[in-house]
């Protein structure tokens, strides 16, 4: 099982789609979902309750989350020698990671790092100079021995050209990423009246998605590579096998998050929805967490066991109007279109030997949500 863990509701950056969000957006009217005020903004437990609720996973995965959870980097370094788990995961917004030593950061399995493209769309969305913080950062991670799975973490909203921004990541002068995913700004806050989202998704997303997926086979084609795309990989690596998926991101079935308290939600988004908690970590059984899928017209979806929900929280709580929804479920249905028209094409490589079914093989559940 994995587990996100909030180290800390705080972060050093104020993004334009996260913190930022607050001074330009009316809160969303959640009058029937009970939420707890009282938690703390760092974490409060006893970190003898989360090694005994860890130790009964033989398989737990734990994620460092926030917020920004390198402010609380003295407590990653306990945890990273302490706690008893399989693997540990990052995500960070990438601007404090020279707070690790080698030593440290170097026992850490995967690092997702917030980026946007390139400089000047990064820094538009997530303040003057973290481009160039984040790039030298990562220099020094490299340079210091790093071998985990490095991630770029994107958010995409209006004024992303999304296969600049993704070409970009994945080759460029500055630092390439041997991984993406990324993620959309969408039917999250109460802002769908404010937003031109339903032009840019016909006009520019949609069409981006499936020049992207021309390009991710035509390397397959040429290079004999799989571009570690995790929107794609995921999915096709899916179809291939004919397998089915609940929510891709594995919230509410095989990815619980821990909150500042101890308690255990189904998602890291659904902080003090009190409701949803599956329990606490002091009397938890890990692998007996209840288990939350989606509801409403997901369940009738014809695509479901393609895009398994896409998002749990949003599932929950309707930020956008019913013709937001149908919209961003059209960039879902538009890249399973994608995705199922290459399958022929992908399944010949396989079979010539151009690329292999182990070349799509990867973590599940390592805090990318992949469906955008």
């Amino acid at each position: 099982m994995y587990y996100h863990l909030i180290l800390t509701d705080n972060c050093n950056l104020c993004c334009t789609y996260c913190r930022g969000k607050a001074f330009t957006v009316d809160p969303l009217e959640t009058c029937d979902i009970a939420v707890d005020e009282e938690l703390p903004v760092d974490l409060d437990i006893d970190l003898a309750d989360l090694y005994r609720f860890l130790g009964k996973d033989p398989d737990a995965v734990l994620t460092f989350y926030g917020g920004e959870p390198l402010l609380a980097a003295d407590l990653v370094r306990e945890l990273v020698r302490d706690a008893p788990v399989s693997a540990l995961i990052l995500h960070t917004n990438g601007t404090l990671l020279d707070r690790l030593e080698p030593a440290t950061a170097n026992r850490i399995d995967t690092i997702l790092v917030s980026i946007d493209g390139p400089e000047e769309l990064t820094d538009t969305h997530r303040g003057e100079g973290t481009f160039r913080r984040i790039i030298g950062n990562l220099r020094g991670l490299v340079g210091g021995g790093f071998s985990g799975e490095l991630i770029a973490r994107m958010t995409v909203t209006e004024d992303t050209d999304i296969v600049e921004a993704v070409r970009y990541l994945t080759a460029n002068d500055e630092f390439s990423f041997p991984a993406v995913h990324w993620q959309m700004d969408a039917n999250f806050w109460n802002d769908y009246s404010l937003r031109d989202y339903a032009a840019w998704a016909e006009e520019s997303y949609n069409p981006g998605i499936r020049s992207l997926v021309a390009f991710w086979v035509e390397t397959m084609c040429d290079e004999g590579r799989v571009l570690r795309w995790y929107p794609f990989i995921d999915p096709v690596e899916d179809m291939l096998l004919s397998r089915p998926s609940m929510l891709r991101c594995g919230c509410g079935h095989a990815n619980y998050s821990i909150m500042t308290d101890g308690h255990i939600a189904p998602c890291p988004i659904m902080v003090g929805m009190k409701d949803y908690y599956a329990g606490h970590i002091a009397t938890a059984d890990p692998l007996r967490l209840p288990v939350m899928t989606v509801t409403g017209a997901c369940t009738t979806c014809d695509i479901r066991d393609f895009c398994g929900g896409r998002c749990l929280y949003s599932n929950i709580t309707n930020p956008w109007p019913e013709e937001g929804r149908r919209i961003v479920c059209g960039t879902v249905e538009n890249l399973h279109s994608a995705l199922s028209a290459a399958l022929p094409e992908i399944r010949a490589l396989i079979r010539d030997g151009s690329v292999r079914m182990e070349d799509f093989a990867h973590r599940k559940y390592n805090s990318c949500e992949i469906i955008p």
